[in-house]
């Protein structure tokens, strides 16, 4: 069986999709990878269809090796990684295709900037579905290779890669920003006192230690109940995005594997659009929010959606490039005891 066996497992890392939707009443998040768009570039980059599974890693550590022929793979995110195969080690560049021979090994060294969050795109990519999602919801051991992060020895099976398909790239990569956070207010912004609302978007909060898939703690200025009857709710529904404010006044942001209801009251709820851009920060990032209607959230969404479609067409040929297979075999004597014939010093006696 060709794919990629796990060497060392990385941070968290599992394989996800676009999520498991229409589940929620029944208590089932819908999981899936923290940053859809960065996924739907690797897929497309490898030539998958954009909602094909991916593998999913935070921080580096990753270590993959390349079993029972070649495979064709993707970065996506501010990642540094290296492959390490006959021709010795060279780096491998995020937001476009590589090729990589049986016995290659892919590792993943470290996320840069902010962002904490690597995806890792497999043409041919396939692993069983559960309740209509390979998505990894690892507290109900729900998704692909049963239902929990990857470990040492696992082969993440794929279809070996047709040779004569061309490395292909992302245009333009896209870039971190810092711009704050939009959110729009409740829905128990009335369980909250004017001071704290005001406070949510003028002062700068820190993720916590406590962050990952299931949501990020902030740390920052406590944002006060309206009264003590305020600081609990009878459980109700959240959503991605929901931000929860506990008694001690500091935010929860729930992300994709977050619970499907809860008893804290809902301060604001981040817009989808900017789900990525705070659930892939890393601990000890700020975080600053701003406030908008939801009007001008739909309004951002479909402009974010109509981004994403152009980068999706900007993904081109390599082209000209000197793939990185010709670079290792420019750097070897293919021909033995090669001399120069204008150089005296390169002759044998």
């Amino acid at each position: 069986m060709s794919g990629v066996r796990v060497l060392a497992a990385g941070a968290m890392t599992s394989i996800q999709d676009l999520g498991r939707h229409g589940w929620r009443h029944l208590g089932v998040p819908a999981s899936g990878v923290l940053d859809p768009e960065a996924m739907q570039i690797a897929n497309r980059l490898v030539g998958n269809a954009v909602d094909a599974p991916v593998l999913e890693t935070f921080d580096g550590g990753l270590h993959l090796r390349v079993e029972g022929g070649p495979i064709r793979l993707a970065l996506a995110g501010s990642i540094t990684a290296e492959r390490r195969g006959a021709g010795g080690t060279a780096p491998v560049a995020p937001w476009r295709s590589h090729l990589l021979a049986e016995g290659d090994e892919l590792r993943l060294l470290a996320c840069t900037g902010a962002r904490r969050c690597a995806i890792v795109a497999i043409a041919g990519i396939h692993v069983a579905d559960h309740l209509g999602s390979a998505s990894t919801y690892v507290r109900a051991g729900l998704g692909g290779l049963c239902g929990r992060n990857l470990e040492v020895g696992d082969l993440v099976p794929a279809s070996a890669a047709d040779r004569r398909q061309g490395e292909r790239r992302l245009a333009r990569p896209p870039e971190d920003g810092n711009d704050p956070i939009r959110i729009v207010a409740g829905p128990q912004d009335d369980h909250f006192t004017a001071a704290a609302l005001a406070r949510l978007t003028t002062e700068a909060y820190r993720v916590g230690i406590e962050a990952d898939r299931m949501g990020l703690r902030l740390a920052g200025p406590a944002l006060e109940h309206r009264d003590a009857a305020s600081r609990e709710i009878v459980s109700d529904a959240t959503v991605p995005g929901s931000i929860q404010v506990p008694g001690n006044g500091q935010p929860i942001v729930l992300l994709a594997d977050g619970q499907t209801a809860g008893g804290y009251p809902k301060i604001a709820t981040v817009i989808s659009a900017d789900l990525a851009a705070i659930g892939t920060l890393r601990p000890g990032s700020t975080v600053r929010f701003a406030w908008v209607d939801v009007a001008s959230a739909q309004a951002i969404v479909r402009v974010r959606a109509h981004q994403l479609r152009t980068l999706l067409d900007e993904i081109v040929g390599c082209g000209d490039e000197i793939a990185p297979e010709a670079v290792e075999l420019q750097g070897a004597n293919l021909a033995g005891d090669a001399v120069n014939a204008l150089d005296p010093r390169t002759w044998s006696a």
